[in-house]
């Protein structure tokens, strides 16, 4: 069994996952709020808690993991733009065009993530489906001194959670001087925070002690955590930019409403997306949707690789060289294991994706294994015999080792967009290749210069990586100009 260790943000440390029950582990992800189009941003956590899934369920089994993402269907942003619809000629109440509009967006959601190999989680609570556990909860935090009324709202007293700040490590002071908090004449203290607020009479509303109104945002997970997973799991996940305030807050709420429990015990963050190294920003003009990238042509594998070419916890930057060459290498990799079937995944792949999820280093691996995977294919084809069993064997582990990281799936849609080579060009561009790299050893520019323009002359693109050279055939290959080469 493979040892698993993940990186703490609570303990800003990386500690070996012990579940609390081997036989059910536990993992909660925040999941989005449904208004809108998934944006690059918004997948990044579903792609990176999607490979600690698999591992999971590699290591414990399928039967013995619960993942729970929730979609947030009670919210302002929501409720604007219903408003927006209305007013732009939309005749239905209110009410009909939200439960629209989130149907629709979680379609959407379901849509793209699939697209990007993401497996679904095992459940996918809608908030508005818990509002009984949450009026609940919210009633155990007044009757305990933790929460207090006011003007038909519901908001947590900070300072009766003397450990709040710990997981993004501030004091309540500095958060006060640093942070942007909404002002209101009814709270207490600039950073109390909101779990119940009254409603509008025709905007969405439950019935509750307090008004007729809606949770606020973060006592919907803390809620939906507590009945699906219990007062304490395992492992709570999202984006680096809930930190502060929402995981910050579910914690507070969390272990005041059931003390001693522990909520979760292991929390889990990834940075932020960029876009050719800017902050990804519709003012900037570099905002991407999934469905953007995938309309383009590329294709949700790409997405995928590009996205786990970088660990987790760096920002990850999406530029359109990173998406060709990850196209390049997969449309390779599909060639070569043809129609193989998984076995069990290399032990060192497993280990790095073990490794706080580092893989980049497991891709590392995986290129250094299709390596030997395309050397048993060029054997294949010249019918060496005795090594057939033996490259079954390579191509069966590779194909597994890949899709221990959601790549390489049966319905996966990394399709190739040039010719495939044959074992014969496959052969003279191993040979063609080790002639340039000669070049350059001997400082032979001229025939260095030959080879890499008539590489582009042939209808082949090389680039340099640090694990060699790769390259892909274009539509406009032509053999006989790549055999002038030799």
């Amino acid at each position: 069994m493979a040892d698993i260790r993940l990186h703490n943000t609570m303990t800003r440390g990386k500690e070996r996952l012990v579940p609390l029950d081997p036989a059910n582990v536990r993992m909660y992800v925040c999941g989005p709020t449904v208004y809108d189009r998934a944006h690059l941003g918004n997948a990044r956590p579903v792609v990176v808690f999607d490979v600690l899934y698999r591992l999971l369920r590699h290591v414990y089994g399928p039967d013995a993991v619960t993942y729970v993402r929730n979609f947030t269907d009670v919210d302002d942003k929501i409720n604007a733009r219903a408003r927006a619809m209305q007013q732009a000629g939309d005749g239905r109440d209110l009410n009909a065009i939200i439960r629209a509009l989130t149907d629709e967006t979680i379609g959407w959601y379901h849509a793209d993530m699939d697209a990007l190999g993401a497996l679904r989680p095992t459940q996918e609570p809608r908030a508005t489906e818990y509002i009984p556990q949450m009026v609940a909860m919210i009633a155990g935090l007044v009757a305990s001194g933790h929460a207090y009324v006011a003007q038909g709202h519901v908001l947590f007293d900070v300072r009766s959670y003397p450990r709040y700040g710990r997981l993004s490590g501030r004091s309540v002071d500095d958060m006060i001087a640093g942070a942007r908090v909404e002002v209101a004449p009814y709270k207490r203290d600039p950073m109390d925070f909101v779990l119940w607020k009254p409603s509008a009479e025709d905007e969405p509303g439950w019935e509750s002690p307090w008004s007729r109104g809606r949770p606020g945002w973060h006592i919907e997970c803390s809620a939906m955590a507590r009945e699906l997973l219990g007062e304490s799991f395992d492992i709570h996940g999202g984006g680096i930019d809930l930190q502060f305030p929402h995981h910050e807050n579910e914690i507070a709420q969390s272990c005041c409403a059931h003390p001693g429990a522990g909520f979760a015990r292991v929390w889990m963050h990834n940075e932020m997306v960029q876009v050719d190294g800017r902050k990804m920003s519709k003012s900037l003009g570099n905002f991407f949707t999934v469905r953007d990238l995938l309309d383009q042509g590329w294709p949700g594998e790409v997405i995928r690789f590009v996205m786990l070419s970088t660990h987790y916890r760096k920002p990850m930057d999406w530029t359109e060289e990173k998406a060709r060459e990850a196209l390049s290498t997969l449309k390779k990799w599909r060639a070569y294991v043809g129609d193989a079937n998984p076995s069990r995944p290399d032990k060192i792949v497993e280990s790095d994706i073990a490794d706080d999820l580092n893989t980049p280093r497991a891709l590392t691996h995986l290129r250094r294994m299709a390596k030997d995977v395309a050397h048993i294919v060029r054997l294949e084809h010249f019918d060496v015999k005795e090594l057939t069993e033996t490259g079954d064997d390579v191509k069966a582990r590779f194909l597994a080792s890949a899709q221990l990281l959601g790549l390489l799936l049966p319905d996966g849609d990394a399709t190739p967009t040039g010719s495939e080579p044959s074992a014969e060009v496959e052969a003279l561009m191993e040979r063609l290749l080790l002639s340039r790299q000669a070049a350059r050893a001997a400082k032979d520019y001229a025939r260095a210069d030959q080879l890499r323009d008539g590489f582009a002359e042939a209808g082949v693109i090389v680039q340099d990586t640090p694990d060699g050279p790769e390259w892909e055939l274009t539509s406009h290959f032509d053999p006989s100009k790549l055999e002038a080469l030799r």
